[in-house]
């Protein structure tokens, strides 16, 4: 995956929860006409929520995979919900909370919950929930066999990993 809409892993209970954050900054290209000037003059750049979304879909994925030790090809089958309640701007850092549901051979379902924090205050506020569904591609029942490859969990994902002190999950202690 090329794009990474989380910068860090900042908790992780094996098997049942991991939390991410992603800090939002101006210096990105998505966020750079994102909404165009009023008729005030002011401009209002937003992180796109379909872009919250993957970023929650990247740390419930993340979650997903170490419960395989990353054998399975994990991806996003469906957005079951997602709420948003309030926009993000640049400045501000997003936290994702992503908890287990359900696991089995075919896939999994994750809650997750998002919150933004503005600097320089020091509390979290909840803005959304997100729930997703995922689904192992290795087991999937229309016979279709996959490269072997695992296309989802990159080398930047290897890195967060990494970041975070979880390599050993992936199997991807350093060289």
């Amino acid at each position: 995956m090329r794009w990474m809409w989380i910068d860090q892993i900042i908790q992780y209970e094996p098997d049942r929860r991991l939390v991410a954050i992603k800090n939002v900054s101006l210096a990105e290209e998505h966020l750079h006409d994102h909404f165009e000037s009023g008729p005030d003059g002011d401009a209002l750049p937003l992180m796109p929520t379909s872009l919250i979304i993957e970023g929650m879909a990247q740390t419930a994925g993340i979650l997903v995979g170490t419960m395989s030790r990353f054998q399975e090809k994990v991806v996003l089958a469906k957005v079951v919900k997602a709420t948003m309640e309030k926009d993000v701007v640049p400045g501000q850092t997003l936290r994702y909370e992503a908890e287990i549901e359900r696991y089995d051979p075919l896939g999994a379902s994750t809650q997750g919950k998002i919150f933004r924090l503005t600097h320089p205050e020091t509390e979290w506020e909840q803005i959304g929930t997100i729930d997703l569904m995922f689904s192992h591609l290795d087991q999937n029942v229309s016979g279709i066999e996959f490269p072997e490859e695992n296309f989802v969990f990159s080398d930047n994902f290897k890195t967060i990993l990494q970041s975070a002190g979880l390599a050993h999950l992936a199997a991807i202690e350093s060289e």
